[in-house]
This record gives C-alpha cells, sequence and structure tokens, in this order.
C-alpha cells in the first residue's frame, strides 16, 4: 500500500506541475521568449517576424517566422505564357506548449510549394518554463539558421556516404580510381 501512496504523490505532483508550468508560460515565459527574439531581431537585423497563435488555450505557441518568399521557381501552364509562381516558405523556429505544460522548441525546415517533399517539423528541446533561459533560446536559433542555411546550400556532393542502393548515372572513375594520372 505504501508504493502505491508513493505513486499517487507523485501523480499529484505531475499535475500540479502542469497547472503551474501553464501558469508560467503566460506570466513568465512567453514574455521572456518575445523580448529575447525580439533583441536578437533587433542586433541581427535578420528579416523574420515574431508570431503568437493562441487559438487552443493551454497549447499555444510563439514562432520566430522567416517569412515566405518567391522561390525563383515558376511552373509553365498548358504550353502558355502563363506561369505560376512556387512560394518558398522560409523556416521557422517554434515555441509550443504541450499538454503538460512544457516547451517544446520545434524547426519547421524551409520548403517550396509544389515542389517536392517537406521535410517534417523535428523538435529540438522540451523544457520546463523555469529551464528556458537566453542561452538556451539562442541555441535554438543556432540550430534554426543551420537547418536554413543547410537547405538553401542543398548538394548531394558532402561527406555523407550515398543512400544503399545509390548509382549515380554518367562517368563514375576518377583518374585516380583508373590507376591513372592525378
Amino acid at each position: 500500500m505504501r508504493l502505491l501512496a508513493e505513486k499517487v504523490k507523485r501523480y499529484q505532483e505531475v499535475l500540479n506541475n502542469t497547472l503551474q508550468y501553464r501558469l508560467d508560460w503566460h506570466a513568465t515565459t512567453k514574455p521572456f521568449l518575445k523580448d529575447v527574439l525580439q533583441k536578437f531581431l533587433t542586433e541581427t537585423s535578420l528579416r523574420a517576424t515574431i508570431i503568437e497563435k493562441v487559438q487552443i488555450e493551454n497549447l499555444e505557441l510563439l514562432a520566430l517566422d522567416l517569412g515566405r518568399s518567391p522561390s525563383g521557381l515558376a511552373e509553365n501552364i498548358d504550353n502558355t505564357d502563363i506561369k505560376r509562381v512556387m512560394i518558398k516558405s522560409n523556416g521557422m523556429l517554434v515555441y509550443q506548449q504541450l499538454f503538460n505544460g512544457k516547451i517544446m522548441a520545434m524547426i519547421h525546415s524551409p520548403v517550396i510549394e509544389g515542389y517536392g517533399q517537406p521535410k517534417p517539423p523535428f523538435a529540438i528541446d522540451i523544457s520546463r518554463p523555469a529551464e528556458i533561459t537566453e542561452a538556451l533560446i539562442l541555441k535554438h536559433i543556432e540550430y534554426l539558421l543551420e537547418d536554413v542555411t543547410e537547405w538553401e546550400d542543398y548538394d548531394d556532393v558532402g561527406n555523407d556516404p550515398a543512400p544503399q542502393g545509390f548509382e549515380p548515372i554518367g562517368f563514375t572513375l576518377h583518374p585516380e580510381q583508373q590507376g591513372g594520372a592525378q
């Protein structure tokens, strides 16, 4: 019975934490996030906006949105002079309240609508409100910048091995592979 009583106590602590985390979001976490993100934008002149979604109480989000822009790609429509411009979403860092009041940081990578499959958003951190510091937010921004830079600079000629079963098309032998001069 003692073990069960301890489990009940732990369960009640978790429930109380959830209520406190939700209060903290409104009182301190969300304003702090906004301030740090705004300070970053002011100091770097990065073109981005801070957006807030509050449609579902206690599942709110705050995001650093890099916006949308023309992708430079346009679809030709039925052999006419009409072109449909393809829009690029430039990426986003999102702070989303979870059902338990903790805050999940996630990244939405850039995507060009109508071109390829978008990369699903990916979580980079889950924190209690008291764990969110300016240093942590700046680290999250760094992850976003690395992700969008890698996306913009994409090539498949890197240090990563080719996917299994990948066979390049065209000439694949380099002089050193043929035993020739280098």
